[in-house]
């Protein structure tokens, strides 16, 4: 696609969006169900089902999906696929890229060993591998816009409103 048919694709949705905001607002959803077997989650991804379970530096097996890895794909793929359409956006020159997200992890928190120790991240590392003959500007633009406009890059980056219930 290029950056013609990105705008014929996405007008039409940017013009709703600029005359009735309240369509821009979607629910997006996630479901799982707890394995009665095993310590593990089934989660619906609306392709198959994706088991995860614990990651074996808390005991897991490594036979399930760690929801931790599941994190940074999604960063991954949300970062793929914005820096894709930022680049076809801008008409910029883009042979083979990769995307890559790794992040540091201190499983004594998440197994109550320190209470010093923190639960989840400490730091998260994103990286892009461009071809591109495109001016050093260019590629900061690129990596400017893909940062701002990246649901998950900007939810991690900024704490949404999070509320917890049971029913």
């Amino acid at each position: 696609m290029d950056a013609d048919g990105l705008k014929a694709m996405q007008g039409p949705i940017k013009d709703r969006y600029r005359e009735d905001a309240g369509s821009a607002l979607v629910t997006l959803r996630a479901r799982g169900s707890l394995d009665e077997q095993a310590i593990a989650c089934k989660v619906e991804t609306g392709k198959a089902i994706a088991v995860a379970g614990l990651h074996p530096a808390t005991g897991g097996s490594g036979l399930e999906l760690c929801s931790g890895d599941m994190l940074l794909e999604a960063l991954v793929a949300c970062a793929g696929v914005t820096l894709k359409a930022v680049a076809t956006a801008l008409d910029f020159k883009l042979g083979n890229a990769s995307v890559e997200a790794e992040g540091d992890l201190d499983f004594r928190g998440t197994l109550g060993v320190a209470k010093d120790a923190p639960v989840g991240f400490r730091a998260i590392r994103l990286s892009f591998d461009l071809d591109t003959d495109e001016s050093q500007e260019r590629i900061d633009t690129l990596l400017k816009l893909t940062e701002r406009y990246c649901v998950v890059f900007q939810t991690i980056n900024t704490k949404p409103e999070l509320t917890v219930s049971v029913n």
